[in-house]
C-alpha cells in the first residue's frame, strides 16, 4: 500500500509518501510545500495544491492520510491549517483517493507507543522505522511520514505499532466511557 501522509499547514505543509507491506515501511518521497507569509492566501493555497497534485500524479498513492485539524488558541494558525487541509481534501477527492484523518495523539501512539510523545521522539522513531540516519527535517516532513505510517499500520492492523494502537484505543474507550458516565450523572 502506498500512502501520502500530510501534515497540513499554510507556511509549511509536510508531504511524505511511504510504501507499506506488512511490517516493512519504505520511504518513497518526503518534502515540504513552503509558502512565504508575504504571499496572499489564495496564492499560498494554490502553491500547496500544485505540490500535492504533482505528488499524486508522480507517485500514484493508494490513499491519503492527514492530521486532523484541532482547536488551538491561535485562531490565525488554525485558519491556515484548516485552509491547507481543505486543499488536500479536495485534491484527494478529485484523484478518487480515500482520505483518512488522524489526531496528533493517534499518530504519536502509533509511531512511538506513547500518545503524548514529543516531536523529537516522533522524528527519531520515523527515522528508525525508515532506516534513516537522521530524522527528516523540518519536523513537518517527519510528521507527514508519521501520519502515512500510522495509516498503513492502522489500516492493516500490522506492524510494530499494533500493540500501541490497541492500548491507545482501550484508553480512548475508557476515557469516553468515563465522560459519558459523568454526563449522565450531571443530568440526574
Amino acid at each position: 500500500m502506498r500512502v501520502l501522509g500530510v501534515d497540513p499547514g499554510l507556511t509549511r505543509c509536510g508531504l511524505g509518501i511511504v510504501d507499506i507491506e506488512g511490517r516493512r515501511v519504505n520511504l518513497v518521497s518526503v518534502s515540504v510545500a513552503a509558502t512565504p507569509s508575504t504571499w496572499e492566501t489564495p496564492a499560498r493555497l494554490a502553491s500547496i495544491a500544485d505540490a500535492v497534485d504533482a505528488l499524486l500524479a508522480e507517485f500514484t498513492p493508494d490513499a491519503v492520510a492527514m492530521e486532523r485539524v484541532f482547536a488551538q488558541h491561535n485562531v490565525r494558525t488554525v485558519m491556515g491549517t484548516a485552509q491547507a487541509s481543505g486543499v488536500v481534501m479536495l485534491a484527494a477527492e478529485r484523484a478518487g483517493l480515500p482520505l483518512s484523518l488522524y489526531t496528533p495523539s493517534e499518530v504519536k501512539a502509533a509511531v512511538t507507543g506513547e500518545g503524548r510523545a514529543a516531536k523529537p521522539q516522533v522524528g527519531f522513531m520515523v527515522a528508525r522505522i525508515l532506516g534513516l540516519t537522521d530524522p527528516p527535517k523540518p519536523a513537518d516532513a517527519a510528521d507527514a511520514l508519521a501520519i502515512a505510517i500510522t495509516h498503513g499500520w492502522r489500516g492493516k492492523a500490522q506492524g510494530a505499532a499494533t500493540a500501541a494502537q490497541e492500548r491507545w484505543a482501550a484508553a480512548e474507550k475508557a476515557a469516553n466511557g468515563q465522560a459519558a458516565s459523568r454526563q449522565t450523572a450531571r443530568r440526574r
